[in-house]
């Protein structure tokens, strides 16, 4: 699915069409989102983008409202990051700047990992790359405990077998938000994630996600902005500022008032600060 008013663009990527919207012109950007989600969660940013560069943003496979190519065996970060790298390279748009949130940040730093000249930058809202966190460090400790505390109602409705109320109860644990605050959320968010509620026992059946270590990040070289909510959950804080410091030359922005809806909650702080980190470079 499609913003309206936009005609569905589409690549076929490892054999399988990934949709997307394109709008502006300039250096291209590439926004990846994150679970339970498709591209149409990029829709508060799009035009601000559009007026400096060229906005591009997908759905990856599985996600959106396109029928599945498979019974959803395939769905794991490592097959969403090779279809990324195979995206941008279909663009024919030359490197590009990353844009990665939440799970999207998880496949755009793999993708941007694993070859490097497919960016010219890297851009994370508090990706969940947890594996930088070493499991026995303090920090590791804290961070598992505090997603395993997130995570467990959600885990717990879809292991029922009720996959909407796991998709709300992930999003309520996600964005902070107090028991039946989903339905408080604005009408495009709640239709999005409603969409995409299908996609619950395939992430929990994925396969761990390639571990990107802070040994890693050490080596990778292209510009980095991180970027959390100054309200956000104490693992992603903490995996932010990890990463943060695992590359080298990374800034690290954090959005007043905002936890993980940071985006779509403030649009405008959040491409203010990308525009002022590409602007330097």
């Amino acid at each position: 699915m499609v913003p309206e008013g936009h005609a569905a663009k589409e690549f076929e990527v490892n054999g399988f069409g990934l949709q997307y919207v394109e709008q502006g012109s300039g250096e291209p950007i590439v926004f990846v989102h994150g679970g339970v989600q498709d591209l149409r969660a990029w829709e508060p940013v799009r035009e601000a983008v559009a007026k400096r560069y060229r906005f591009i943003a997908y759905t990856q496979r599985y996600y959106g409202t396109k029928p599945w190519p498979d019974d959803g065996r395939n769905c794991s970060v490592a097959t969403h990051a090779d279809d990324l790298a195979k995206f941008i390279t279909a663009l024919n748009a030359g490197p590009v700047h990353l844009v990665g949130w939440s799970h999207g940040g998880e496949v755009a730093a793999s993708a941007a990992v694993n070859d490097p000249s497919l960016v010219r930058s890297l851009i994370l809202y508090e990706a969940g790359i947890i594996s930088v966190l070493p499991a026995g460090s303090p920090e590791g400790k804290m961070a598992r405990e505090d997603r395993a505390k997130m995570a467990g109602p959600y885990i717990a409705a879809a292991k029922a077998g009720d996959f909407i109320k796991a998709g709300k109860l992930l999003v309520e644990g996600v964005y902070q938000l107090q028991p039946g605050g989903f339905d408080s959320l604005p009408d495009d968010w709640r239709t999005g994630l409603l969409d995409n509620a299908r996609i619950v026992p395939l992430l929990l059946a994925a396969p761990p996600p390639p571990a990107i270590t802070c040994d890693m990040l050490k080596g990778f070289t292209r510009p980095t902005l991180v970027m959390r909510g100054e309200k956000t959950l104490q693992w992603w804080a903490l995996i932010s500022e990890a990463i943060t410091k695992c590359v080298p030359g990374a800034q690290q922005i954090i959005l007043k008032d905002v936890n993980h809806d940071g985006p779509c909650r403030d649009a405008a702080a959040f491409t203010a600060a990308i525009f002022e980190f590409l602007e330097r470079l």
